[in-house]
């Protein structure tokens, strides 16, 4: 929900700009680009400074789960991940299929949704709830879950964490 995430920034007179770009070219945004469009300097700081914090919440969430399981604190954590759940994230599909089943999943298991959507069908949520439930059995706490998920895989690493 990029026009909310820009809303939380106070930069919602951005929307219109956003709503035209995929997610890819939302994160590699420059501040060049960003002027090029017309965008105030103090605006274009504030984009490219959050754009950052969004392609650093892979390390963020490995952080926030080692903590976890080291005992500490769970108000802070939940904290991180109500705040990131603010954020734009994009549905992960692994690399190894090719774009034609790519597509052809996507519309079929959940319609151009970025994490919102309460369905079932998708291999994502699928994978992640059954890593989920894998914690809940005993002996568990204070393992570091399973393989490692791939990198990119922000929802699977976000449901980890919230299974911890």
């Amino acid at each position: 929900d990029v026009p909310a995430w820009l809303k939380s920034l106070r930069l919602h007179k951005y929307a219109a700009l956003f709503s035209q770009m995929t997610y890819e070219e939302m994160m590699a945004l420059t501040e060049c680009q960003l002027e090029a469009q017309n965008v105030t300097k103090g605006a274009r700081h504030k984009i490219v400074i959050s754009i950052q914090k969004l392609k650093e919440r892979q390390n963020l969430l490995k952080s926030l789960e080692g903590d976890i399981l080291e005992g500490g604190n769970l108000r802070v954590p939940l904290q991180e991940l109500h705040q990131m759940i603010l954020t734009p994230i994009k549905a992960y599909s692994s690399q190894n299929s090719s774009p034609e089943e790519h597509g052809r999943d996507v519309d079929s298991h959940h319609p151009s949704s970025l994490l919102g959507s309460d369905s079932q069908g998708s291999d994502c949520k699928d994978s992640a709830a059954a890593g989920m439930q894998q914690h809940h059995l005993p002996g568990c706490e204070g393992e570091s879950g399973g393989a490692p998920l791939p990198e990119g895989d922000l929802p699977g690493q976000f449901t980890r964490v919230m299974g911890k």
